[in-house]
């Protein structure tokens, strides 16, 4: 098991310290001086983690790639706000060393409650032909399997294991609030819809050792996966009303709500409507909740720039803590992470001078 997690900078700062982590993303960048520095993204279950080694690079640019796994001695430091790792060595890992469960986060809540929710949920649908649907994806056991593990996203939200269905109960639970609201909607259709809109995911992302794309999810997206898996679900109920397929349909390929965000349809109905806006919101607030918690040890109510929502958050729950300490809040914080916005958050091309290290 490892020692050091990524959730453990604050507690390390100024600090050398060794452990192992899986390679997010890879690059290789000049110097000044035209000689080579490595810029990585390294990650653990506690989150990501960015580094930088500045010499003897010559030595490991070809020993490991992205998603390789590295045993890692640097320094925790902070630059502009955020903790990153000025690496002194690394070795890749073999497969003998690699504890899996350890790179990998994953939800905090139970699976089988979650499952429970969703099957309680579609046990109350009033339409036969929506609940045989839904059912018959639930009862297929490859299917359930990657349900229950999926993220729902590689990155900009819920991209933790479990994630598509701590997602999917999150949305269920509040589209059946809002359908209280609106007696126009039909909730089953709704319902099937949330269900369906991001099933894809299963075969369009790969987690065995971190987030990212299978070839078909990188070459036909989930959308398109859905449609297949939808008739092939279909091909078990011939009589199946035609127009109801074509709503589910277009529920699937309308729910990204916007032709710049990848959808081959604006929502053109309630039901797709409603849809995409849950869907969005509920996306929104785990991207913000998220953000907070990998933040919490910060001294301020302002975060660093949040990339998914292009803008700083301000933590309203800190902001109104009374503060145990009398120097006033800097007022231009939001400001400075603003106008980080278009920054790449690198360090210096020259290596940093490290007083007072031993290595």
């Amino acid at each position: 098991m490892k020692e050091f997690y990524i959730c453990d900078c604050v507690r390390h700062e100024n600090k050398i310290v060794t452990s192992n982590f899986v390679v997010v993303s890879k690059q290789i960048k000049p110097k000044k001086s035209g000689e080579p520095y490595l810029a990585l993204t390294l990650g653990d279950r506690s989150g990501h983690l960015e580094a930088k080694m500045w010499d003897n690079v010559e030595e490991v640019l070809n020993a490991f790639e992205q998603d390789d796994f590295l045993k890692v001695k640097g320094l925790v430091n902070k630059y502009k706000n955020r903790f990153q790792l000025t690496i002194h060595k690394l070795r890749k890992l073999g497969e003998s060393e690699i504890e899996f469960s350890d790179y990998l986060p994953k939800t905090t809540r139970n699976i089988d409650e979650l499952w429970q929710t969703l099957t309680d949920f579609v046990a109350s649908f009033r339409d036969p032909h929506l609940k045989s649907l839904v059912q018959a994806f639930m009862s297929d056991p490859e299917i359930a399997t990657a349900y229950r593990n999926a993220p729902a996203a590689k990155t900009l939200h819920h991209a933790y294991i479990g994630g598509l269905l701590d997602h999917v109960v999150s949305l269920f639970r509040s589209c059946d609030l809002v359908c209280r609201n609106y007696p126009q909607v039909n909730r089953d259709l709704l319902l099937t819809g949330v269900f369906l809109h991001d099933i894809g995911k299963i075969h369009e992302l790969t987690y065995n050792r971190s987030f990212s794309y299978t070839t078909r999810g990188q070459l036909l997206g989930h959308m398109i996966i859905e449609l297949e898996m939808l008739q092939a679900k279909l091909a078990l109920f011939p009589e199946f009303p035609a127009e109801l397929k074509t709503l589910i349909e277009h529920l699937i390929i309308s729910h990204h709500g916007e032709y710049e965000f990848g959808s081959p349809k604006l929502p053109m109905f309630p039901e797709a409507l409603l849809l995409h806006y849950m869907d969005d919101l509920d996306s929104k607030m785990e991207a913000m909740r998220a953000h907070f918690e990998r933040e919490a040890d910060l001294e301020s109510s302002w975060t660093s720039y949040n990339p998914s929502l292009g803008r700083p958050l301000l933590n309203s729950t800190k902001f109104l803590t009374p503060k145990t300490s009398t120097p006033a809040e800097d007022s231009s914080a939001a400001t400075e992470v603003e106008a980080e916005a278009g920054e790449t958050g690198e360090v210096r091309e020259e290596a940093p001078m490290l007083p007072g290290l031993k290595t």
